[in-house]
This record gives structure tokens, sequence and C-alpha cells, in this order.
């Protein structure tokens, strides 16, 4: 798939089929991810890889817009390590970088994945601190469904001219 299909195309799967995804897609994915820049080459990143049932099912419990983690066969926690930040404050645009490319290998590999935010949503960071034992420093960005897609939805074109300005805000281009 050439880079800019796969960005058109992708598109957010919250239904999955009960099919697992092999041990080493999954590395695939998390290459990827880690493939993402970061601010300094920081790499502030941690994942969790999280394939148990009962797990799953707990989720939707503290992270009430997660619930389709009940169907995947797999979810990916992606958390910051402040303690790994050379650039201060970053790591949250560091770990959404690594989350848009997990999304874009997902697709890639023809499996759905959605970007479930958490940070900085007080009682979801709170909910994945207790239920992932995630130290202080450590904080849960966003929480990544992954699965083989029961759901096929199309393609939407995005772009809205009246959100590009020239050279200055509010300054429409020729």
């Amino acid at each position: 798939m050439e880079t800019l299909e796969a960005i058109h195309t992708r598109r957010s799967i919250r239904k999955y089929t009960d099919r697992p995804v092999p041990r080493e897609l999954v590395t695939e994915l998390l290459r990827a991810a880690m493939s993402a820049p970061s601010a300094v080459n920081a790499q502030p990143w941690i994942f969790i890889v999280i394939d148990d049932r009962k797990i799953l099912d707990e989720i939707h419990t503290f992270s009430p817009y997660a619930g389709m983690c009940r169907e995947a066969p797999l979810a990916i926690l992606v958390c910051g390590d402040t303690t790994q930040e050379k650039a201060p404050g970053y790591w949250v645009q560091d770990c959404s970088a690594a989350i848009q490319n997990l999304l874009l290998a997902a697709h890639d590999a023809g499996l759905g994945a959605v970007w479930t935010g958490i940070f900085p949503m007080t009682d979801r960071v709170k909910g994945f601190r207790k239920a992932f034992g995630l130290p202080d420093h450590v904080f849960p960005l966003g929480l990544v469904p992954v699965g083989y897609p029961a759901e096929k939805p199309g393609p939407q074109d995005r772009y809205r001219k009246e959100k590009v300005y020239h050279n200055r805000y509010g300054q429409m281009r020729e």
C-alpha cells in the first residue's frame, strides 16, 4: 500500500472478528510505532500489549469509550515515560506520532484499529494507572484496540479549504 493511499483510506475500526493477530504482526506494528519521530530522539514511549481476555473485557469500566475492547483480540496501551524525556512536555507529541504510525501499519497489514484517548482525562489516567500498575512518571496517552475488521467503512475526503490560511491567520489563499 502506498503511503498516501494508507493515509486516505485508514478509518477507525471498532468491530472485530475473533481471529487472533499473530505475534509477529504485533511486533511489526510496534516496530512501526517506534519508528515515529520524537523530540531530541528521546523515544519516551512504553507499549503494553494486552491480549488477556479478562483484562480486555474490563477496560470499558474505567475507559468508557473503549467498549470495543470486548471484541478486540488485543489492544496496545501507549504510555509516555517522563524520565526518558530530553525535551520536557514533548512526550505527548512523541507518543501521538507513535500511535499514528501504529494505526497506519495496522491498516496496511489488513487489520483494523482505533485510537481511544486517555490523557489528559484524569479519571481515565487513574483507571489505567491502577489496572496496569503504572508508576507516577509513566502516563497512559492512548489505547489502540487492534484486530481483523468486522466492518469496512469507506474512505472520506476530510480536506476543508476553510481550515487553511495563507501566511497568517484569517488570510485565505486565492
